[in-house]
């Protein structure tokens, strides 16, 4: 079982810059592929970013992509989602999730692959 709690939500302006934090507790946190997903209202939930269990790998939703960065610190046992330039578009819901089975580009991605959740972090952003 990995339990995962994010923080560092809130409301910002257009351009502004929000910092994700989920930290990650139960066994095998180092052994898990982690990703970020968002949900607006109404909206399906989408894939964000993920990052693989030895950070050397990561992916991006095109619609994120030079502006966000996914990191990790297993000693700390959190991953980061860094988030710069953010647009009113971005305004989601935001859920860090935990995987131990994607590694390959192609699974990264993909919610049926991440077996843990956490309860999500809310961004707004103003125009």
């Amino acid at each position: 079982q990995v339990h995962l709690v994010e923080s560092g939500g809130g409301l910002v302006q257009a351009g502004g810059s929000l910092r994700l934090s989920c930290v990650a507790s139960g066994r095998s946190f180092n052994r898990h592929t982690m990703g970020w997903f968002r949900q607006a209202p109404g909206q399906e939930r989408e894939f964000v970013a993920a990052i693989t269990w030895n950070g050397v790998g990561t992916k991006y939703a095109d619609s994120v992509k030079g502006r966000f960065t996914i990191s990790r610190d297993n000693a700390e046992n959190t991953v980061y989602l860094h988030m710069r330039r953010l647009k009113p578009e971005d305004t989601a819901g935001f859920y860090c999730a935990a995987s131990p089975t994607a590694y390959n580009d192609y699974d990264l991605s993909r919610r049926s692959q991440y077996n843990y959740w956490g309860q999500g972090t809310q961004v707004t952003v103003s125009p």
